[in-house]
């Protein structure tokens, strides 16, 4: 018997998650052509590099958007189906691709300030890091209003490395202003470099593993725990993956010693409990048997009788 079930949902979230979402991808866009602006015109890397971390923090909230939205809007019927979810994991990869010439551009431009250090206008850098700071904080108390979806915890998290980016180009143009220390504006911007290459490694890491299909959850631990359900006797067959970071998927095939129709949607409706209790949003359950009445029984439940 195949039956599939929606065990916790549809992998949408609720759509003030998407407007949060998308407000803070636009007050990110604004910060990141401000502090963009802001380093070309008076000459400090450090809040270049900044700018250009807030970017791609912003690309990951417009696509953690875009993500929300699309499962919120597009069915796709059946011959998308699983809508376009599977969007999601393809941008982030791409996203993280591109990362890497960001990175090598900002260590570039921070090596040939460390040779040939340049006078900055520290008090017009010092206001736009300010004000970067305050985009930052400002779009963390849109994020963590309320309970937050996984999107809007990935994105809190983003925006607090923000933070630390910012923080780190006011702490170098107070050295500046007052040691006369213009290194300290390339060593800041190569911290900005390295912070941005470790967001990308996880980026990367995590859009791989779902392209890839890896498990988002312990194979072994839930066979164990599927065994322990009663009329359980072998469990042949567990796949678990992801479409995207918000639809969980798995198929399941498993023995059982049931000889009733009761006793086999009470361990049908058991396993897929345990499936949504470990984060899996729709599952696939194929229950065999070898007594003789077991091709009717299974032929029954997956009927609906």
């Amino acid at each position: 018997m195949t039956r599939h079930d929606h065990a916790s949902g549809d992998g949408s979230e609720p759509e003030s998650s998407t407007r949060r979402l998308g407000s803070v991808a636009v007050i990110n866009f604004c910060g990141f052509l401000v502090e963009l602006a802001g380093g070309l015109l008076f000459g400090s890397v450090a809040l270049i590099s900044d700018a250009l971390h807030m970017l791609f923090d912003m690309l990951a909230y417009a696509m953690a958007f875009g993500a929300s939205y699309t499962a919120e809007r597009f069915e796709g019927g059946d011959e998308w189906s699983y809508g376009l979810h599977r969007l999601e994991p393809v941008a982030a990869f791409l996203n993280g691709v591109l990362l890497v010439p960001m990175v090598g551009y900002i260590l570039w431009e921070s090596y040939r300030r460390f040779l040939n250090p340049i006078t900055i206008d520290p008090t017009m850098t010092l206001i736009i890091a300010i004000g970067g700071l305050l985009v930052n904080l400002g779009s963390v108390y849109i994020v963590q209003g309320g309970e937050m979806s996984l999107n809007e915890r990935g994105a809190f998290y983003h925006l607090l490395g923000d933070a630390g980016g910012s923080i780190a180009v006011i702490i170098s143009t107070v050295a500046i202003v007052l040691f006369d220390l213009p290194i300290a504006d390339p060593v800041a911007a190569v911290l900005i470099g390295v912070s941005i290459l470790v967001s990308a490694g996880q980026v990367l890491k995590g859009s791989a593993s779902i392209l890839l299909q890896r498990s988002p959850i312990s194979p072994e631990r839930t066979r164990a725990e599927l065994a322990t359900i009663g009329g359980v006797e072998n469990i042949d067959d567990l796949h678990v993956w992801q479409v995207c970071s918000q639809l969980t998927v798995a198929t399941v095939r498993l023995r059982t010693n049931a000889t009733t129709l009761d006793q086999l949607r009470s361990i049908q409706s058991q396993v897929h409990d345990t499936l949504a209790a470990e984060g899996v949003d729709h599952a696939t359950v194929e229950l065999l048997d070898e007594v003789e009445n077991a091709p009717d029984l299974m032929d029954r439940v997956s009927h609906g009788h």
